[in-house]
């Protein structure tokens, strides 16, 4: 019975210390610590550069398909692949970008990021040029975990005609679900 106890013992030692060493290895792709930044910084459209797929007419102006670049800097510091719908209402006099973007770079000096948003909207009005927009950069793909929700206010163009913006918004990194989905 005491050679039993001591076999008994040592495999409940055993276990606790797989299930330690289990239970580290996991907690190790976990952050440590959550942690919550408001985010602002400026962007450009290289809208020249842009690739058009597809322009078809409506009753009231056009639907356009295409890809495009942005660049960031300030919070964040990369570039967006940009794959936008673009609807023309000359009636309403208004332009409406909707789509998918990635972001790649990196949110307040953290690791490179990978960010999918199939939720942005921008909005143009035709009239006064006046722009702006919401980004909901929520989906990940690579690197820290990270939420962004940013609003979109547009500056003017460079002297190339590319659209300028700032961006200001809060990111949450730690959990894929610091901030609430719309």
């Amino acid at each position: 019975m005491r050679g039993l106890q001591g076999i008994t013992a040592r495999g409940v030692f055993l276990v606790a210390t797989l299930t330690a060493t289990i239970g580290s290895s996991a907690m190790a792709d976990e952050p440590i610590v959550k942690r919550t930044v408001q985010v602002s910084g400026t962007g450009t459209d290289l809208l020249n550069g842009a690739i058009v797929h597809s322009k078809k007419p409506t009753a009231t102006g056009v639907i356009q398909r295409g890809t495009e670049i942005v660049e960031l800097t300030g919070d964040l510091n990369g570039k967006i692949l940009y794959h936008v719908t673009t609807v023309i209402d000359n009636q309403r006099g208004t332009l409406v970008n909707t789509g998918d973007q990635v972001f790649s770079g990196t949110i307040a000096g953290s690791e490179p990021v990978m960010i999918h948003d199939s939720k942005f909207r921008f909005e143009v009005n035709l009239a006064t040029g006046a722009d702006s927009g919401s980004v909901y950069l929520f989906d990940h793909i690579a690197g820290p975990h990270v939420r962004c929700e940013l609003k979109v206010t547009g500056t003017g163009k460079t002297a190339d005609g590319n659209p300028t913006f700032s961006y200001t918004g809060i990111c949450g990194f730690g959990s894929e679900k610091t901030i609430s989905k719309h």
